[in-house]
């Protein structure tokens, strides 16, 4: 049976979240295209009708999780951004959570491609929270700018730190809470 052009879209974007996803939760050495594709519920031969490599979904899957991150902190002020992000929950949360703290370590490896699209999600996202700018206290662009850059490393690092650790480390919790102490304090310096 023929699949209609509509639908091979649709599939492709379907294949592109389920990518998204399971990229975020294993990395991308951990899951295979025959995973993947039973995942999304395709067969492995389907793979090479969407994508030339898995190099090629890499970059769409990376550019869907920041699209999904960006919607999800959309119009969220900086300090309840803040309390989302230097989460347990979003600590927790691997395969939901943000694809720059559960992929930038991965990300370092790969392609040039992998990584501008890595550099283009960050760039965007930091845009938003520059866009927050009057909350920095400072009307001078370079300056919300490094603000902006602070918070989100202060914040991608806190996570990545903590997913590091045993899940009921204390330690684990003990990186969130500093972090999350310590962004808040440099927001309310900026206030």
């Amino acid at each position: 049976m023929k699949v209609t052009k509509a639908q091979a879209q649709a599939n492709h974007a379907h294949i592109v979240e389920i990518a998204s996803t399971l990229f975020r939760e294993r990395g991308y050495d951990g899951v295979g295209i025959a995973d993947l594709m039973a995942a999304a519920g395709f067969t492995h031969g389907g793979f090479y009708k969407h994508f030339k490599s898995k190099a090629d979904l890499m970059a769409e899957a990376a550019t869907c999780g920041f699209t999904q991150t960006a919607a999800k902190t959309e119009g969220v002020g900086i300090k309840d951004f803040v309390e989302y992000y230097v989460s347990r929950w979003h600590r927790d949360a691997r395969s939901d959570g943000c694809t720059m703290a559960a992929l930038s370590g991965d990300a370092a490896r790969q392609s040039e491609t992998i990584k501008a699209t890595f550099a283009a999600g960050i760039d965007e996202l930091l845009a938003g929270l520059e866009r927050e700018g009057s909350v920095f206290g400072v009307v001078d662009k370079r300056e919300a700018r490094a603000k902006a850059i602070d918070i989100l490393a202060h914040a991608v690092g806190a996570v990545v730190l903590s997913r590091a650790c045993p899940d009921e480390s204390p330690l684990a919790d003990e990186i969130l809470e500093v972090c999350r102490a310590e962004i808040r304090a440099s927001l309310a310096s900026s206030d």
